[in-house]
């Protein structure tokens, strides 16, 4: 097979992998934000008195414009809006069904992936590899099929590191230039896509004597998207305080172990019982040491050298950006997602360091089998997903055609409804809980007479209280998994007693 076919091949492969997880994954909690950002109210005020899911819908519906996209994020956010501005036309143009919004962060992540094999062919590494490990990398796929910003900053920042390895080659300033704004617009569309943004900077101006120039030529790209940056983080920077557990140097590397460990390698043993699990978490973590241990134990003779540099920073940029900002904020934000832009240069870094390795093929084959196989998990296994979608499906069976929902309002009304809501019937009827009231709303709604749901979720601070205060106050046999995710339903039918204490 030749290099192009071999090339079309893989973004082929690529298009139905990212295809399937964005139609087959339930609704993420972050998307809710999206389509009320790009809808018609950022924070919607929901009725205090039990309505119907169709109610909601309008609230879905594109209708803002740019500018108060920009206003809203500022006052209600912590994102930057080129996405929001993308994905607003985009849903103005297809629709607000959530898995079309999804297909322009599918389209985006077979840019970046395009992208990946570009750079190892300016490098004169063959495409193939990179582009399997980047493409085979639970992270690249979870975070690059979401309706959220992840995937327009990948493509945008390992477009930048691409212009800037051309820069440098071509010693040509436009091309720096270039790659400063494709790398000042990633950090516009994602904060986080600046940590490999300064990774490219100092890594141009490692380079003597051009190195100065290129880095101004790089830097004048970078200005104006850093200006707005600040422009816009001003004015949020006190949005979403308590959102990651309080900073400890202690938990540091057990969090990044389990979040690299996911971001290149998934979550096999989630799905996998007994003994199994067991060995499948040794193995897992053996052939994760190895993946890192390569390209350091091959540093001085993984070629070409510029582009090793440039790989080796922009990969490192982000969980060392992650440790500054949380010990800053004095929190931990170490999520897989997070780590997304550390994911193309590390493969390609990695394929790079294979190279001429006597047990390369037997490693890459192992590499690429249980990258494979935690793929197909993230695309059917409910493990590697939120619980709001299956929740919400677990909630319509046990309410029934008359019964009612009680769903806790989450932090803001906006991600946990958000998410439950795209997976719930028009016609379910549902009330929100807020903490401090939930368990008289619970009361009346069970003196009502009719069978009452009660779906029980963790996951933000609201939802978490008031969880805990009906866990508290009812009784275990009257609660039921709502799959595998950790939720739970109360199931409240007349004459049933359910109460310990009301």
């Amino acid at each position: 097979m030749t290099a192009n076919r071999r090339f079309l091949s893989i973004l082929t492969l690529g298009a139905v992998v990212l295809s399937l997880a964005a139609v087959c994954r339930g609704p993420e909690y972050d998307e809710g934000y999206t389509a009320f950002v790009t809808g018609r109210e950022a924070r919607p005020d929901w009725p205090r008195t039990p309505f119907r899911v169709a109610e909601m819908r309008a609230a879905f519906l594109p209708a803002p414009t740019p500018a108060a996209i920009l206003e809203m994020l500022r006052q209600t956010d912590v994102h930057p809006p080129l996405y929001f501005w993308l994905a607003w036309g985009w849903r103005r143009c297809f629709g607000p069904d959530l898995r079309v919004t999804r297909m322009l962060s599918v389209l985006l992540s077979l840019g970046a992936l395009a992208l990946v094999g570009a750079t190892a062919r300016v490098t004169g590494l063959p495409p193939g590899l990179p582009m399997l490990l980047t493409l085979g990398c639970y992270g690249f796929v979870g975070s690059g099929v979401v309706a959220r910003g992840f995937a327009l900053a990948q493509c945008l920042s390992v477009a930048g590191l691409l212009l800037a390895l051309l820069a440098r080659r071509k010693d040509r300033p436009a091309l720096a230039l270039a790659s400063g704004a494709s790398l000042g617009a990633a950090s516009f569309t994602n904060y986080l896509a600046g940590f490999p943004a300064a990774a490219a900077l100092l890594w141009s101006l490692s380079r003597r004597p051009r190195g100065l120039l290129q880095s101004a030529a790089m830097f004048g790209g970078l200005a104006p998207f850093l200006a707005s940056d600040f422009y816009v983080f001003v004015a949020q920077r006190g949005s979403r305080i308590g959102q990651f557990e309080p900073f400890a140097w202690a938990r540091l590397p057990a969090a990044f172990g389990r979040a690299i460990g996911g971001a290149l390698l998934g979550g096999l043993p989630l799905y996998i019982g007994g003994v199994y699990r067991v060995t499948a978490t040794g193995l897992l973590a053996l052939l994760l040491g190895t993946m890192l241990a390569m390209p350091v134990l091959r540093w001085r003779r993984v070629e070409p050298h510029d582009a090793r540099d440039l790989w080796g920073m922009a990969a490192l940029a982000a969980p060392l950006g992650l440790v500054a900002m949380g010990w800053a904020a004095g929190s931990m934000p170490v999520e897989i997602r997070y780590l997304t832009f550390a994911l193309p240069p590390f493969a390609l870094m990695l394929a790079a360091a294979l190279r001429e390795v006597a047990v390369a093929r037997v490693l890459c084959r192992a590499v690429l089998a249980a990258q494979a196989l935690s793929v197909a998990g993230l695309i059917v296994r409910p493990e590697t997903m939120q619980p709001e979608g299956t929740a919400a499906l677990a909630a319509v069976r046990a309410a029934g055609p008359n019964g009612l929902v009680l769903l806790p309002r989450g932090n803001d009304g906006v991600g946990l409804v958000a998410a439950f809501a795209t997976a719930a019937p028009n016609g379910l009827r549902i009330a929100l809980l807020e903490p401090g009231t939930a368990i008289a709303v619970l009361r009346r709604a069970a003196l009502s007479g009719g069978r009452v749901v009660v779906v029980l979720l963790a996951v933000d601070r609201d939802s978490r209280s008031v969880s805990g205060a009906i866990r508290a106050a009812t009784a275990a046999e009257c609660r039921h998994p709502a799959g595998p995710s950790g939720a739970e339903l109360l199931i409240v039918s007349p004459g049933l007693t359910c109460f310990s204490h009301l």
